[in-house]
């Protein structure tokens, strides 16, 4: 849950394959296995799928489906916890469980987004070894108002995150629902947030999460 990862929790989490392909046009000339399940994908598609998608059309549209698992890390999070010499920057590792499908009109333009993700990773501190393990699990739905614009995308994210100590419990849970604009400011939060909270200014929200991690 790496904070550039935990967009549901701060902000857009689109894919970079498909803001990269936002000014480019793509062709599936041939579509591959999935899209023998309906007639075969010749149009533009705008913007283009990441390359592991597979496509099928589906009544007058097209549909674009794809999963992927990756590990990564140790990643700096810009999460900084204490102060003076004993400061240190929390830095996320794991491993990221992705699965997402894209809609796109008869005109090739993609209207909406769903995706499924899952975390299974932990947060650190690379000065002294001490670690905390999460899991997170979200869903997220991007609604384009204008068809393949995704300056238009408006997101709406429900789910959670829990980081747990051993013999304490649960040291941070954010759980809920937000919902961030085209514009990407936050219209809707319900439950609690407390990255929201850390990146808004209040550097407490975050505090037992940082003990749990060394911090004075």
């Amino acid at each position: 849950m790496r904070i550039p990862r935990i967009r549901p929790i701060i902000g857009l989490i689109i894919d970079p394959a498909l803001i990269t392909g936002s000014l480019a046009t793509f062709t599936l000339a041939s579509a591959g296995p999935a899209a023998a399940a309906g007639q075969p994908v010749t149009q533009t598609l705008t913007p283009p799928p990441p390359s592991y998608y597979t496509c099928k059309t589906a009544g007058n549209g097209v549909i674009c489906e794809g999963a992927l698992s990756e590990s990564y890390g140790p990643d700096d999070t810009g999460i900084a916890c204490g102060s003076g010499a004993g400061a240190f920057d929390i830095f996320d590792q794991g491993t990221h469980n992705k699965h997402a499908i894209r809609f796109y009109n008869a005109a090739g333009d993609l209207t909406r987004l769903i995706r499924y993700d899952q975390y299974f990773s932990q947060f650190s501190n690379l000065l002294t070894g001490a670690a905390v393990p999460y899991t997170q699990h979200y869903t997220t739905t991007v609604i384009l108002a204008v068809p393949g614009d995704l300056a238009s995308a408006t997101e709406t994210t429900t789910g959670e995150v829990n980081f747990t100590v051993p013999h304490l419990g649960a040291v941070l849970l954010n759980a809920g629902r937000t919902v961030f604009g085209a514009d990407g400011t936050l219209e809707f939060s319900a439950g609690p947030q407390g990255f929201i909270d850390y990146f808004n200014g209040n550097t407490a929200a975050l505090a037992e999460l940082c003990t749990a991690l060394g911090a004075s």
